[in-house]
């Protein structure tokens, strides 16, 4: 019983901190993950700020409640090879996992592949790959209080940043824009 009733008000307490999360913390957070994400993966990838996205939480009746939903985004610009993807899918899913996300949804379309999870913090992250080859990493988060709200230099559509986003992967890589796969030596 005692256990049953800490862990209803430990779970009330991080339904409270999750609430008191405002768009800006939310933001500088998925910025946070999105760092490491980019810094995880080996050998490094070239990428650019992607585009943020913000959407207002409703009651299902349309009705405001004063929390937006806010999403960052980082664009690869490496050219990876359809053979290197699974290892990158790879690399980022154990990095995530090492980080305490959870819930891995993978997605193994052969041109189109993916992952999605749950942060710790319940940050959403994700990693897919577009139709034409490109690749992008989101990490957002459900409902934070509005607030006025900063971004990165070089983030698209802010102030000091691109007008239009960049999209196209157009980097090499000797290792990511490779055809060869590894193979293990058995001499």
């Amino acid at each position: 019983m005692l256990l049953v009733v800490v862990l209803a008000a430990c779970q009330g307490k991080a339904e409270q901190e999750k609430s008191m999360m405002d768009m800006q913390q939310a933001g500088q957070r998925a910025e946070a993950i999105l760092d490491g994400t980019m810094a995880a993966i080996r050998p490094p990838v070239k990428w650019v700020h992607g585009t943020p996205a913000e959407s207002a939480c409703s009651t299902g009746l349309n009705r405001p409640t004063g929390t937006t939903t806010v999403f960052r985004s980082r664009n690869i610009l490496t050219v990876v090879s359809k053979e290197r993807r699974g290892e990158l899918l790879e690399q980022v899913r154990r990095y995530w996992e090492q980080q305490g996300a959870r819930d891995f949804d993978v997605d193994s379309d052969k041109d189109m592949p993916g992952i999605r999870a749950t942060t710790a913090d319940e940050f959403t992250v994700m990693l897919q790959v577009g139709s034409i080859g490109n690749i992008f990493v989101r990490s957002g988060f459900g409902c934070a209080e509005d607030s006025e709200m900063t971004y990165p230099a070089g983030t698209p559509g802010q102030p000091g940043g691109s007008k239009k986003e960049e999209l196209t992967p157009r980097e090499h890589s000797d290792f990511w824009s490779s055809g060869e796969v590894r193979r293990s030596s058995t001499s």
